[in-house]
């Protein structure tokens, strides 16, 4: 499958910012399940693209303003050729033991509620199978509604409400796999719906939970209820969405910022068959 992908993110400003700084996440990595036909980054500000990695091995972009601007455009867009591999992740650069991944993080403590919740999910299986349990459990108990929780809601707050987004729904596996003893991370990327709609509000969340030495890291959508496959397009991992987050950064001025994102998520065969019947 070939995924064409085009993200922008538009910042203005109603007082000039004086200075930006910004670390961008939106370049994916090739790994077994996928390869980056292209890919490129552009910023319509006069700025040099640094490009390094961070711990997790995630690609990173940081570029910086040090002069007022009322604006600034991000955009991202590439194709990425993918495969189905049953969720089954290798290929992957593992800068870190699986345990790493145990570590809760303020977004990903689960607290009594969660804690009990998969204390009661899958006891006596096998991690995966106890994994795909506790998948199944919260697509039945959860609620895909964006109004209940913002980036700032934490797994258990979001569980109270038994609602969410993919966020929401990735950050309550993760604490509930930890909290019985499975590393879990969570990735960000984008994810080529198969119901023809390309215009997309956001990019997308799972997470991958190591399974033990014979299957190693599986992907998990939680929001879709499914592993992983050729839809996906994974971009950055880490332990919550702070590390994997597309866009992060600060600035100096720039009150009253206003952000606008606009992605498109293209099926290039369907998109090419569709252009031919025309």
């Amino acid at each position: 499958m070939t995924i064409t992908i085009r993200h922008r993110t538009a910042y203005t400003y109603a007082t000039p910012a004086n200075y930006l700084i910004q670390s961008l996440r939106m370049t994916p990595r090739p790994h077994d399940g996928q390869t980056i036909r292209k890919w490129r980054i552009d910023i319509d500000q006069d700025v040099r693209l640094c490009e390094s990695e961070d711990g997790f091995g995630n690609i990173v972009h940081t570029f910086s303003i040090n002069y007022p601007i009322d604006h600034v455009t991000i955009i991202a867009e590439g194709s990425v050729r993918s495969i189905d591999t049953a969720g089954v992740i290798s290929g992957t650069r593992e800068r870190f033991p699986p345990s790493l991944f145990l570590r809760s993080t303020a977004l990903t403590d689960p607290g009594p509620d969660i804690r009990a919740y998969a204390a009661g999910i899958g006891t006596g299986l096998s991690p995966l199978d106890r994994l795909h349990a506790l998948m199944n459990a919260l697509v039945e108990d959860m609620t895909f509604d964006p109004d209940p929780t913002h980036v700032g809601t934490n797994a258990h707050e979001a569980f109270g409400h038994r609602k969410g987004v993919c966020q929401d729904y990735s950050h309550i596996m993760l604490a509930a796999a930890r909290s019985v003893g499975i590393p879990a991370r969570y990735v960000n990327g984008y994810f080529c719906r198969c119901d023809n709609v390309e215009q997309q509000d956001a990019g997308h969340a799972w997470i991958e939970a190591y399974t033990g030495p014979d299957l190693g890291w599986v992907g998990f959508d939680p929001a879709n209820g499914i592993c992983t496959n050729e839809q996906h397009v994974r971009v950055a991992v880490g332990l919550d969405y702070q590390d994997a987050a597309p866009i992060r950064g600060t600035r100096l001025g720039g009150e009253g910022e206003f952000m606008n994102v606009s992605l498109e998520v293209i099926d290039g065969a369907a998109s090419q068959a569709q252009s031919q019947s025309q």
